[in-house]
């Protein structure tokens, strides 16, 4: 019972900060100085049309009511529906999600599968040639405005060379280009962020020692010093897995991708009230849930959290 106490801590501020969110989506949903009713029944509807349709949805309702219907309907799952098309939220965000998921998993596997071999290398040799090449490179690629590569990238490689479509989304060829775009752009900065967690960690005592114990630098770099320097990685990991599953605009508007970022940009520019909250509670769930994986891979990667 007490090793589940700090999980069931966890589960309960995860829960709380879900609650917060919901508060706050809420609150701004219903600032919005535009009426929602006229995206459901369109600018030229009567008075009595409209408010109808308020009675109906309940929106003539307290605000206190309202929100507790939300809450208690999205903890069964439902978000509401669409003004706009009419179409559950909750169907909406899972025939969308597939796509952003490809997405963020193509990206992450160029982050962590370029960006950290590049730390590790640069860290060995740190104050080379390769060290400043590498460190130029990443700035470049953190500094590349995300739209100007994907346009750069759909011309040479879609538009000229046809190697892959330029935008839309049939299958997973589709997805190579837009990972490619946030995965350059990443790269570098997991790069650097190796490079500087992984010097720290081979200048502290216990490095020192396995040395002194005449370990083999490649064991003492991958078994001692590598699982260290990747803790406080995985961090910032965690929340750049959650923000692009919770859907990347930029990326997504440029190639045509119907994910969640897409999705969301519509539901703001169509006024579409239930869309926007569902889509940004549903972001606000993957980052709180990324954050529970992060807690529990800290403990795998450092005995010392584990202990705690």
């Amino acid at each position: 019972m007490t090793r589940l106490l700090p999980l069931l801590r966890r589960l309960f501020w995860a829960l709380a900060t879900l609650l917060g969110t919901s508060v706050i989506v809420f609150g701004m949903a219903r600032s919005v100085p535009a009426d929602p009713i006229a995206a459901f029944v369109g600018q030229h509807a009567d008075a009595a049309t409209r408010e109808r349709i308020r009675r109906e949805l309940g929106l003539d309702d307290p605000v206190w009511q309202q929100y507790l219907r939300y809450v208690g309907n999205a903890a069964r799952g439902d978000l509401g529906r669409s003004f706009v098309t009419g179409e559950a939220v909750s169907a909406a965000i899972r025939s969308r999600f597939p796509v952003t998921a490809g997405l963020a998993a193509g990206a992450v596997l160029i982050w962590i599968g370029l960006g950290t071999p590049l730390g590790i290398l640069t860290a060995r040799r740190r104050g080379s040639g390769l060290d400043r090449s590498v460190l130029l490179l990443s700035m470049i690629g953190i500094s590349l405005p995300t739209f100007w590569l994907g346009r750069l990238l759909q011309f040479q490689f879609a538009y000229r060379w046809a190697f892959f479509p330029v935008a839309g989304y049939a299958d997973w060829r589709h997805l190579v280009l837009p990972s490619v775009t946030l995965g350059l752009v990443g790269a570098g900065y997991y790069a650097r962020l190796v490079h500087t967690h992984l010097l720290e960690v081979l200048g502290q005592d216990f490095v020192r020692a396995a040395r002194a114990r005449g370990l083999a630098e490649r064991w003492v770099l991958l078994r001692h010093a590598l699982p260290n320097a990747l803790a406080p990685v995985l961090t910032v990991l965690g929340a750049d897995i959650a923000s692009v599953l919770g859907g990347v605009v930029f990326t997504e508007s440029i190639f045509a991708l119907p994910g969640i970022g897409t999705l969301t940009v519509q539901a703001v520019l169509n006024l579409d009230v239930p869309m926007l909250m569902g889509t940004v509670l549903f972001s606000a769930a993957l980052v709180v849930a990324a954050n529970l994986v992060v807690d529990l891979l800290y403990g795998w990667l450092d005995p010392r959290v584990r202990g705690e």
